[in-house]
């Protein structure tokens, strides 16, 4: 094998890499987002986690996260409009990729 192929190799396996942590990221933000909700319309323990997997499973209807944003905006009605929703999901993003460093 050649430093060229050691080289490809090492590139293919890192952007696996970041790809996964990414995935884990994004699955890690909507389940907060999905626990902040539930606490928005007073759901705790077994409901909040439920509800929480709900909005973690709306991320698989389309590509980008536009899907999870409708689905939390119509479950909250008038407790939170999609731009306060987008910008929970930024900071929680922030959280769930600090969270997974941590577990790494």
């Amino acid at each position: 094998m050649t430093t060229f192929d050691d080289r490809e190799n090492a590139f293919e396996n890192k952007y696996a890499h970041d790809e996964e942590m990414k995935f884990k990221a994004e699955a890690r933000r909507n389940k907060l987002l999905g626990l902040w909700a539930a606490e928005l319309l007073g759901k705790t323990g077994e409901d909040a986690d439920a509800y929480a997997k709900e909005v973690v499973l709306s991320d698989f209807e389309e590509a980008g996260h536009e899907d999870v944003v409708r689905k939390v905006a119509g479950d909250l009605g008038d407790l939170a409009d999609a731009d306060t929703i987008r910008g929970k999901m930024a900071e929680l993003l922030r959280i769930a990729k600090e969270q997974i460093m941590k577990e790494a």
